[in-house]
């Protein structure tokens, strides 16, 4: 088996001893970094390349890190008009997920690249964070 696939089976296996140490480590350097943060190598060189990333110039991972749970009604004091049907405020869910949400926060910040595809990297109680990589559509390469 070549590096990669050893990489896959480790990040299958994550309640193992190793990758929850890892990824707990992880998870405390990822959140004293910035919301979103350039990143100079992928976490998850295995995933990376399955989501097409190329170790070469023009390629850009970047790491975000987006706030979990579901979406409150933006309702003044919890006042919703109408029928009793739509009267929801709390239990909402976002009808997109929280990568979809990742990719677009990144597009918007790096308006000058495209993004090709985003994976999980990391979570807890609070945040997920993905890794977002991004193309620069004017490279050569």
């Amino acid at each position: 088996m070549g590096a990669h696939k050893y990489l896959e089976e480790l990040a299958k296996k994550k309640q193992s001893d190793v990758m929850r140490f890892l990824l707990r480590v992880r998870c405390w350097e990822l959140r004293q970094l910035n919301v979103i943060h350039r990143a100079s190598r992928p976490s998850r060189p295995d995933k990376a390349r399955r989501m097409g990333y190329k170790a070469k110039q023009g390629y850009v991972v970047y790491r975000i890190r987006v706030r979990r749970g579901g979406r409150k009604r933006p309702v003044p004091k919890g006042a919703t008009f109408g029928k009793p049907t739509n009267m929801g405020v709390n239990q909402l869910k976002y009808q997109r997920s929280l990568r979809a949400t990742a990719e677009e926060r990144v597009g918007r910040k790096c308006a000058n690249l495209r993004v090709l595809n985003s994976y999980w990297i990391n979570q807890d109680s609070t945040y997920k964070y993905y890794e977002v990589i991004c193309v620069d559509p004017m490279h050569k390469a």
